[in-house]
């Protein structure tokens, strides 16, 4: 039997989420935000700026081995223009734009220790830490930034013990935990979204219900793609099941099984590079 359709939060664990992020926020200078690049504009918090408390930050358009890159392009250039702030496209696979983010986030830094500096105060690094949604690859950039540079050098003055920082190099000290933007159920287009990459726990949704959906979107801009892996006609988990053979006891197609299988194999990769969003 089906659950609700509709996919639900807690407002109680929102809020606690919320005020353990703006602890942390207040401890940092620079933000490195990490987006989805397979929902870049669903897996934004709406309302970042306020979250943020106007701090700079950094945008990376993280999982980009998982997107066809030159489409991904113009979604850059959109997030670029309506955030004003810097924005990078990167994946875990690979370190080959790991100076430049670094450049970008001191470059970011720059003015909040001139103004640190300009109230007599010794320069210090900056102190940057990594937000976004559930899943979308955050403790990845944090991996990826301190690969080469593992020097813990402990809790600071006034900071829980638990929050513990490291040594990027002589100018960046990194929050080793990562801030997990809470996320709202006002906005179910964007939540179906997040579930699609797994942001959402499965005790939230329908894996049905939400495997169909991603089919829906999927069949609107990469039918013929889609069709061909499947060697289906019509992209429904029935058809899908009765292709591959996947048949109950009870001679019917066993929709559950395809279900996972459809939201496994998208979240892997392995049906190809899309992106779920449309350009406004």
């Amino acid at each position: 039997m089906k659950k609700d359709s509709h996919i639900h939060w807690y407002p109680g664990h929102i809020a606690k989420a919320e005020r353990q992020l703006k602890e942390k926020l207040n401890l940092c200078d620079v933000v490195i935000e990490v987006l989805d690049a397979r929902i870049p504009f669903s897996s934004i918090y709406n309302n970042i700026e306020t979250l943020l408390g106007g701090k700079p930050r950094l945008v990376l358009l993280n999982k980009a081995d998982l997107v066809d890159r030159n489409e991904l392009k113009e979604f850059v250039e959109k997030i670029k223009s309506s955030s004003k702030m810097p924005v990078m496209v990167t994946d875990a696979k690979n370190s080959k734009d790991l100076q430049i983010i670094v450049k970008e986030v001191l470059k970011l830094a720059e003015p909040r220790i001139q103004a640190i500096m300009a109230k007599g105060l010794l320069r210090r690094p900056a102190r940057v830490m990594v937000v976004g949604m559930p899943n979308v690859g955050k403790s990845s950039v944090i991996n990826k930034l301190t690969k080469s540079s593992k020097t813990k050098i402990g809790a600071k003055a006034g900071v829980t013990r638990q929050q513990q920082w490291v040594r990027i190099n002589k100018d960046i000290d990194l929050l080793d935990t990562p801030g997990i933007i809470p996320m709202r159920q006002d906005n179910q287009e964007a939540a179906t979204k997040l579930a699609f990459v797994n942001s959402v726990s499965e005790n939230a949704y329908d894996n049905e219900t939400v495997a169909q959906k991603l089919l829906d979107i999927l069949a609107r801009k990469y039918s013929e793609q889609l069709k061909e892996y499947y060697k289906v006609d019509e992209l429904t988990l029935e058809k899908i099941a009765i292709s591959r053979n996947w048949i109950t006891s009870g001679s019917e197609a066993d929709i559950e099984r395809t279900a996972t299988s459809v939201l496994k194999y998208f979240r892997d990769g392995k049906l190809g590079q899309f992106i779920l969003d449309e350009l406004i």
